[in-house]
């Protein structure tokens, strides 16, 4: 099938669709397969539902309607349309990725560049190889400045999503200790996320750098680059405001700007953000606007009241720098009490036994009064601190909490996403 056919289809469609439940009137339909499912097979409901169109890959199902387009690979398709949409596009792109903040960074930015531009920035965490293609498929002609997400767990995955996005700018938020399992250590984390600025020295674009960062300091060499940090030598300066129980605040030309998170880490993100308002010619009125409108949401670094306790909901991810991060200004924070309720980290291989024992080591020489762990990582660890209890599963730490409920205490949860550690906010 002719590219420029496949794009007129989405062009004369309402938008690209690929879950059959979620189908909306005269979309494009695009059946994509997985190790569990096969969206040929619900090719005919989506066009029943009210698709305009369906994309296959199976031939004995192209042959029972006239909408149902055949294509060797339906992935591979879907990539290419977006790749060859994005260049129809006068749309200028920032495209970010990080170890972590990386969602949070590209919603502060967006919150800052929509108070001057028609603005438009991935979904949610639509990062990867089918997420960021939906990303770009979803920017038109009057999107002026779209922000692309990516994400990888492994090396040439962001040189890949750099090639379908053709990125005007980029940005990397920070280089963590997160899926060590397939990038095979933190050099390899280093290398594949400097892809997107690797990528830049091929094509042009600029690159925005944290010039408190070391790491990033080295592209500096690159040209054009744009600065920000508290280094006064920055292109962006701003001054990091240390103001416990508070919500962080920075300034900028000596002018305070709000912000609605907590955390230290999230320090950065908001640096980030402000640097590319800087970058795009706002003023210091419409930067602070976009900064103090956004919130976190979808259990990042949320502040949560229940009952007399509050909580610090931190479990949409989490890997050993982010971990580490969070406990170091959760306890820094606190005004009472505290406790610390973790679950394991994800894709860490051979390193996450060690990953998982820094982490006990660390709350261990804290004056947090108990710290309860959750899975079978954690339940490894050893430890004869007497405020250290592991447990196997969640139902069993839910147990726990039923017979033994905090009061007016303050509270961290977090781990990774395959571990649903916010379902603990019922029992809290």
């Amino acid at each position: 099938m002719n590219l420029i056919k496949l794009h007129d289809y989405f062009k004369d469609s309402s938008g690209v669709v690929i879950d059959s439940r979620k189908v909306i009137k005269d979309c494009f339909f695009i059946a994509l397969r997985g190790e569990n499912f096969d969206g040929n097979e619900f090719a005919e409901v989506a066009l029943e539902k009210g698709a305009k169109y369906a994309l296959v890959d199976r031939p004995e199902i192209a042959n029972k309607n006239k909408r149902l387009i055949l294509v060797d690979n339906t992935l591979k398709s879907l990539q290419e349309i977006a790749q060859y949409h994005r260049k129809k596009l006068e749309t200028k792109i920032i495209a970010l990725t990080g170890s972590n903040g990386k969602t949070t960074t590209k919603e502060l930015i967006s919150c800052v560049l929509t108070k001057k531009f028609k603005t438009k920035a991935t979904r949610g965490n639509l990062n990867n190889h089918i997420g960021v293609p939906l990303t770009l498929l979803d920017f038109d002609e009057k999107t002026e400045i779209g922000i692309v997400e990516m994400g990888a767990n492994h090396k040439k995955e962001i040189d890949f999503l750099c090639q379908l996005t053709q990125p005007d700018i980029g940005l990397i938020t920070n280089f963590g200790q997160a899926h060590l399992e397939g990038f095979g250590g933190i050099e390899g984390v280093i290398e594949g996320k400097s892809e997107i600025y690797q990528y830049f020295t091929k094509t042009g674009g600029t690159i925005i750098l944290n010039i408190d960062d070391p790491l990033q300091r080295k592209w500096m060499s690159y040209n054009p680059h744009f600065t920000y940090g508290e280094d006064p030598d920055a292109d962006c300066c701003v001054k990091y405001l240390k103001r416990n129980h508070n919500p962080l605040a920075l300034t900028l030309e000596q002018k305070i700007i709000e912000s609605q998170l907590h955390g230290e880490y999230n320090f950065s993100n908001i640096g980030a953000a402000v640097a590319l308002g800087k970058f795009f010619d706002l003023n210091l009125e419409q930067i602070k606007a976009g900064i103090s409108s956004y919130k976190s949401k979808n259990n990042r670094s949320q502040n949560i009241l229940k009952g007399s306790n509050r909580i610090i909901l931190d479990a949409y991810n989490a890997n050993p720098s982010s971990m580490k991060a969070s406990i170091t200004s959760f306890v820094n924070n606190k005004k009472n009490k505290g406790s610390v309720i973790l679950g394991d980290m994800f894709e860490l291989g051979k390193y996450a036994v060690t990953a998982h024992q820094k982490i006990i080591n660390q709350l261990e020489s804290t004056d947090v009064e108990s710290i309860l762990t959750v899975g079978e990582h954690f339940l490894k660890t050893q430890s004869h601190d007497p405020r250290v209890l592991a447990f196997r599963t969640l139902d069993e730490i839910i147990n726990y909490i039923i017979r033994y409920p905090f009061v007016d205490t303050e509270i961290l949860i977090k781990g990774s996403r395959g571990m649903t550690m916010e379902k603990l906010l019922d029992y809290l």
